[in-house]
């Protein structure tokens, strides 16, 4: 946008990279692709080195002095961000949704843990719903897809429809899911609590995927697709499974599906 004479030109959002543990310690590449989408947005994007945990699994499980105190870190690792934006609806959803009652005793913190919730989004929520993004990407992509809807963002922050917009402007035609809206039987450490139906669950949602025939199934959360993409694997069924990010990006295909080789 042009500069208009006797007025300071628009800044660039600076936006927090919440990493994620899972993108962190499994999959950097959708980590790389959120921040070139970001970039691609006009945004200015860092990765706050003193970022932890959103301390979801501590939250679930009834800990909340270690969720409280990997909380709080959070509060001083962004806090002087505009946005802060996650590559998962789960871990953006505890920032948004659940982190700032863990303050509820102290008026200055909790202050502080709404003004965090209020500037956190989910990837493909932030780009469409805040920045009104159009994806880069000079090629369509080739092959079918299909889409599952991890429970936490479509349930706690309203994603949708942002992650199908973002696809059809790269040229992506989603083949849904019978009930894309379905758990996969992650949730977390529900899958560690109840291993039996957590199988079930994601027995369900390949069979599911299996149906639509596609070649690659998407989600926005690595969780649930680390889970779909095991469960492929050991029951054989020839589906690829990756990040909507990667999938956004020029080269964002040329390395392996979660779960694949090299």
């Amino acid at each position: 946008m042009p500069d208009t004479p006797g007025l300071e030109p628009a800044r660039s959002p600076r936006v927090g990279l919440f990493v994620t543990c899972l993108v962190d310690l499994y999959r950097p590449s959708v980590g790389f692709a959120a921040i070139r989408l970001l970039e691609q947005a006009g945004c200015q994007v860092e990765v706050p080195r003193a970022q932890t945990c959103c301390g979801q699994p501590a939250y679930n499980t009834g800990d909340r002095a270690t969720a409280r105190d990997l909380a709080a870190g959070l509060l001083d690792a962004f806090g002087g961000y505009d946005y802060v934006v996650a590559p998962s609806g789960s871990c953006a959803g505890m920032l948004k949704t659940h982190l700032p009652f863990l303050f509820d005793d102290d008026p200055n913190l909790r202050a502080r843990a709404d003004r965090l919730a209020e500037r956190t989004f989910e990837l493909t929520s932030f780009l469409v719903d805040v920045i009104g993004f159009m994806p880069q990407l000079r090629t369509s992509r080739a092959g079918t897809f299909t889409y599952h809807d991890a429970c936490s963002g479509l349930r706690e922050l309203g994603v949708k429809q942002q992650p199908r917009k973002l696809l059809a402007d790269v040229g992506v035609a989603v083949t849904e899911l019978a009930e894309p809206e379905i758990c996969c039987g992650f949730g977390g450490t529900f899958c560690v609590k109840y291993p039996e139906i957590s199988g079930r669950m994601v027995t369900d949602k390949v069979r599911d995927i299996e149906a639509t025939q596609a070649d690659t199934v998407l989600s926005g959360d690595l969780g649930c697709l680390l889970n779909i993409s095991g469960r492929l694997l050991r029951e054989g069924v020839r589906v690829n499974a990756r990040h909507v990010a990667e999938v956004l990006v020029e080269g964002g295909l040329d390395g392996p599906p979660i779960g694949g080789v090299g």
